[in-house]
């Protein structure tokens, strides 16, 4: 997004929050995004103590806010609002599976295993229609997860995607797992104590990643959710994904 753009996004959002909300609820509307409330802010508009409160946030984070708040936006409306394929009409908690190609198998085969939790998995090599633009739909698995898995495979760090998907996440303020898998993680995400692969299947792999999610207050609603239609649709005879 082009800076004047963002800014132009920043201003729409701030008028909108000012329109909707008291400042409490503003505090409790950016907050469930990540973003603190403003130290100091020389002014009682409300529309000005939002922009300040956004001030610095990412791209990814600014887009997903004018989507929830169902603002269009010039250029990235289809990127901000509607997922990828394959996470279209899903109930499923949605997991961005962040892999190199040459290791798309690895991925492909853990999303399999994810499926019977409720997680549907988004692996960029296997999703991806080719009638589809590849960056576009990236760009809406990452806006539209509710969670990021790094699979650190040998050659991860050296991903210029991959690192820029990393970020991507990052920004977000969405849950990261990182899955050691022959790779240490580095930058950012280093400092997190890493999913190691040992001698352990596919299978009980998915089901520590179900557990890690299950437990973190930023994903376990959505999961709880998403394994609740799991099971009515079951017993209906059907599947959500």
């Amino acid at each position: 997004m082009r800076i004047r753009d963002k800014l132009d996004l920043v201003d729409k959002i701030g008028r909108e929050l000012q329109a909707r909300y008291s400042y409490v609820e503003i505090d409790n509307f950016l907050g469930e995004f990540g973003v603190e409330p403003p130290k100091e802010v020389n002014s009682n508009s409300k529309w000005i103590y939002s922009k300040t409160a956004l001030r610095g946030a990412s791209d990814a984070l600014i887009l997903r806010i004018a989507s929830e708040l169902d603002m269009p936006v010039d250029g990235n409306a289809g990127v901000a609002i509607e997922p990828p394929a394959n996470w279209l009409n899903t109930s499923a908690f949605r997991l961005f599976i962040s892999h190199i190609s040459k290791d798309k198998l690895k991925a492909t085969r853990l999303k399999e295993c994810l499926a019977p939790y409720g997680i549907a998995g988004f692996v960029a090599h296997e999703d991806i229609l080719p009638t589809l633009e590849w960056q576009v739909e990236i760009e809406r698995g990452l806006l539209t997860m509710d969670g990021f898995i790094a699979v650190h495979t040998p050659g991860f760090s050296q991903s210029f995607w991959c690192q820029q998907e990393v970020g991507f996440a990052l920004g977000s303020g969405k849950k990261i797992i990182s899955f050691k898998m022959g790779e240490d993680p580095t930058g950012f995400i280093s400092k997190q104590q890493a999913l190691a692969r040992r001698d352990r299947s596919a299978e009980d792999i998915a089901k520590e990643i179900d557990g890690l999610l299950a437990l973190d207050p930023r994903t376990r609603d959505k999961l709880a959710s998403a394994k609740a239609s799991l099971v009515t649709s079951t017993i209906a005879g059907d599947l959500p994904f």
